[in-house]
C-alpha cells in the first residue's frame, strides 16, 4: 500500500512539471509561427514576407534583390569602426519586394535588420536576417507607398555602434539617419590624427635643434 501511495504522489508531480514545459513549449512554437520564423545551425530568418502587400499598395512596383555582405574587412575605410557592410545605403521604389541574402564573411554572428516597418504586417515592425560566421540567409519583405528613410543594423552586442548599420530609402526617402558610414555624419564628430603625422613630427623637431644648433653657433663666433 506504501509503494502504491509513493507511486501516486510521483505520478502527481511528474504531471505538474510537464504541464508547464508543455505549456512553454507551445508557447515559443506559437511565438516563432507568429514571428514566420524559420531557425537552424546556420542562422535565422523572421518576419519573411514575398506576397502580402502592405494595406497602400494596389500591387507591386518593383522587384530588388539585394546581396549583402558583412565582416571587419568593410570598416576597413571608416576610421573608428570595427565591423560593416560592402552596402550602407539602399534606394528601393515605394511598394517594391525585397529579397536580401545577408552572407557573414567574419567567424561572429552578424544581422541585418529594419525597423519600423508596419506592424499589422511584421510583428515589431521588423524584418530580420541572423547569419552564422561563415553563413550566409536570404529573405523578402515588402514595403509600403511612403517615402520613408528606415534603419538597417546589427543587433548584437557593440556591432551597430561599432559601424554595422545602413539606411534603407524608400522613394524620395525621410532624410539621411545619423552616422551611416560613408553617407552621414555622426552626431558627435570624432577626431583621428594621421597614421602619417609621426614623421612630420619628426622632422619638425630635427628642424628645429638644427636651427637652434646655428644660431648658437652664429652668437659663439
Amino acid at each position: 500500500m506504501v509503494i502504491i501511495k509513493i507511486f501516486c504522489v510521483l505520478c502527481i508531480l511528474a504531471l505538474n512539471f510537464s504541464i508547464p514545459v508543455q505549456a512553454e513549449t507551445q508557447s515559443m512554437q506559437d511565438e516563432h509561427h507568429h514571428h514566420n520564423m524559420t531557425l537552424d545551425s546556420s542562422g535565422l530568418v523572421m518576419n519573411s514576407n514575398d506576397n502580402t502587400l502592405p494595406q497602400d499598395c494596389d500591387k507591386l512596383s518593383r522587384d530588388y534583390n539585394i546581396k549583402v555582405y558583412a565582416g571587419t574587412k568593410y570598416a576597413a575605410d571608416y576610421p573608428g569602426t570595427v565591423f560593416g557592410m560592402d552596402q550602407h545605403e539602399y534606394q528601393v521604389e515605394p511598394c517594391s519586394r525585397i529579397t536580401v541574402t545577408f552572407v557573414n564573411e567574419d567567424e561572429v554572428r552578424h544581422q541585418w535588420m529594419i525597423h519600423g516597418l508596419p506592424r499589422y504586417l511584421y510583428p515589431g515592425g521588423m524584418f530580420h536576417l541572423e547569419a552564422a560566421g561563415g553563413h550566409s540567409q536570404t529573405g523578402t519583405f515588402i514595403v509600403p507607398s511612403d517615402n520613408k528613410t528606415y534603419l538597417v543594423h546589427c543587433d548584437m552586442s557593440q556591432h551597430m555602434e561599432k559601424g554595422m548599420k545602413a539606411q534603407l530609402k524608400v522613394g524620395k526617402g525621410s532624410g539621411d539617419l545619423w552616422a551611416i558610414p560613408g553617407v552621414s555624419k555622426g552626431f558627435i564628430q570624432d577626431i583621428y590624427i594621421p597614421e602619417e603625422i609621426w614623421i612630420y613630427l619628426m622632422m619638425v623637431s630635427i628642424a628645429g635643434v638644427v636651427i637652434t644648433t646655428l644660431l648658437i653657433s652664429s652668437k659663439r663666433s
